[in-house]
């Protein structure tokens, strides 16, 4: 005989059932976050690398005044505007300020004879040098002239066209937001007091400090990629970890743990393609090159191939952009998690005898 053990009987879950209990939706949301990311991702680095095309490269003209006035016109009427030319007093100047990366290359012409110079920077960016170089065979082919390149400023053997920079800062960045991330969702999304935010900046610091070193070393002494700047880039990878990893702590405060998918939207979906590290500025579009340069991958690449390549020159306005990220990240974690602080719940209270 079968005996009822007299409990309930347990139905199956439906299927449906199942999948609202796997899939909650707060998972639903983050997910279709992650396929807004990215398909942002893909847009973002087709749509700023898959064509590049020189636009306004500065460029210095030397040349007897009335050649060099000539000339500047001619590069002035190229088709799509891939010149911004300007007459330099002579070659020695030119040097100098491809140095000073104040323009990008430079024409030297021979009144005398049919060979003209072209002055780049690989150091700068190969696809940059490859791009100017090639517009200016056209150019003196069309005037039934010749050309002869001088790398003034050439990138190390061991840097192939000249990424390890932007490889380098990527990585740092890389760094920044996931150690901030970290720190951050291992007890909350959000930084709960004061006390607390001033330690995870502390342990940012520290991150910075230690992945800035370790950087510098694999790029330079063990693998020879950026061979100069040793100090200048152990300082400069400690900044961008930290003002990146800040900045992920910012966003966090104040978006929970959307922060760190807002990071993600602005150091790798607009700072990378944009950084100039691919494709130097001039042969970016209009809306990437001019967004690059605020960002911490632009600012930090630029100073990366300042240091190693330009003795540091023009190296003060991407310092300043990174330090002003650090400092606004400080500044709303710090602030974020005053406003969120919540006081104490007062103890429960002894109830007294009253007769009841």
């Amino acid at each position: 005989m079968t005996q009822s053990t007299g409990g309930p009987v347990a139905h199956p879950r439906s299927f449906l059932g199942e999948v609202r209990d796997a899939v909650t939706p707060r998972a639903t949301l983050l997910v279709l976050g992650v396929i807004a990311l990215m398909l942002l991702f893909i847009t973002s680095y087709v749509g700023a690398l898959h064509h590049p095309a020189l636009r306004d490269a500065s460029v210095g003209v030397v040349a007897p005044p009335p050649v060099a006035k000539e000339t500047v016109t001619r590069l002035e009427e190229l088709p799509g505007s891939p010149l911004d030319p300007r007459a330099v007093a002579d070659e020695a100047t030119a040097r100098r300020q491809i140095e000073d990366r104040d323009v990008d290359g430079a024409l030297v012409v021979d009144p005398e004879g049919t060979t003209d110079t072209l002055l780049v920077a690989t150091g700068g960016g190969t696809a940059l040098a490859t791009a100017l170089e090639r517009l200016f065979t056209e150019v003196e082919r069309d005037e039934r002239r010749t050309l002869r390149v001088e790398d003034v400023t050439p990138a190390s053997a061991q840097d192939a066209n000249g990424l390890s920079s932007f490889y380098v800062v990527v990585g740092w960045c890389v760094g920044g937001y996931l150690c901030a991330s970290i720190l951050a969702i291992s007890s909350g999304a959000r930084a709960s007091t004061p006390r607390r935010a001033a330690i995870r900046l502390g342990a940012m610091a520290v991150v910075a400090v230690l992945g800035g070193l370790g950087g510098a070393l694999i790029a330079g002494p063990a693998l020879d990629a950026l061979p100069d700047g040793f100090a200048g880039l152990w300082g400069l990878g400690a900044l961008i970890i930290f003002a990146v990893g800040a900045a992920t702590l910012a966003l966090q405060a104040v978006f929970g743990v959307i922060g760190i998918g807002v990071a993600i939207l602005i150091v790798v979906i607009l700072g990378n393609p944009s950084s100039g590290g691919a494709l130097p500025g001039p042969l970016l579009p209009p809306f990437w090159a001019a967004i690059g340069p605020a960002l911490p991958p632009g600012a930090g690449t630029w100073a990366a191939r300042s240091i190693v390549y330009f003795r540091g020159n023009d190296v003060t306005g991407p310092l300043l952009v990174l330090s002003a990220w650090a400092v606004a990240g400080t500044v709303v974690t710090v602030l974020m998690s005053a406003l969120r602080r919540r006081p104490e719940p007062e103890p429960a209270r002894t109830a007294r005898g009253s007769g009841a």
